[in-house]
């Protein structure tokens, strides 16, 4: 979850291209209209399925589970789910996930979680996006982690640049070790 153009998709590239000679992933990819996040994960031979909400600004858990038969669930172990670009309605709606991974990009500024708490609270893993930008804006990511932390203790924080792979090794074994969890029930 995140804002539009925090970064969402360019992470889930990152993580698949990390994840997939370990896991079997597909991708549901959340948007109002059109289908170009789709198109660009299913260049990478990716199970995909575009999900347009044609206007509404989340994504239901009825939604899902409609979609879920467009997959071979036995042919997958890590389904992301990609929701709509929006630090409101996104964090209201349960929508069967395991984990809730929420993306603030360094040049949206470091008021978000003050602004948006609900995101922040309901998120298991806040990652710090495109840390690569910090020296070029005002973004004081101690702040952010603190504030996170206020509203969400157990929240994990990562500062990871998607284009340039910073940070994204740690984000990965952090998800392994939830994921191999998750497998092994």
């Amino acid at each position: 979850m995140g804002s539009p153009g925090a970064g969402k998709t360019s992470t889930i590239v990152e993580l698949i291209q990390r994840l997939r000679s370990r896991y079997r992933v597909g991708v549901i990819e959340g948007d109002i209209a059109g289908q170009i996040d789709a198109e660009k994960i299913d260049a990478l031979g990716i199970p995909v399925v575009q999900l347009n909400t044609e206007g509404a600004c989340h994504i239901e858990a009825m939604s899902i589970q409609h979609i879920l038969g467009y997959f071979d669930l036995a042919e997958i172990d890590v389904l992301f789910v990609e929701n709509i670009g929006n630090l409101v309605c996104p964090a209201e709606f349960n929508i069967g996930e395991d984990l809730r991974l929420a993306i603030l990009s360094v040049p949206e500024g470091d008021d978000k979680v003050d602004k948006y708490p609900l995101m922040f609270a309901t998120t298991d893993a806040l990652l710090l996006n495109k840390f690569d930008m910090k020296p070029y804006f005002d973004f004081d990511d101690q702040k952010v982690e603190a504030s996170a932390k206020e509203i969400n203790p157990d929240v994990a924080l990562f500062r990871v640049s998607a284009r340039s792979g910073e940070g994204c090794q740690e984000l990965t074994d952090w998800l392994c070790r939830k994921i191999d969890a998750k497998l092994a029930k």
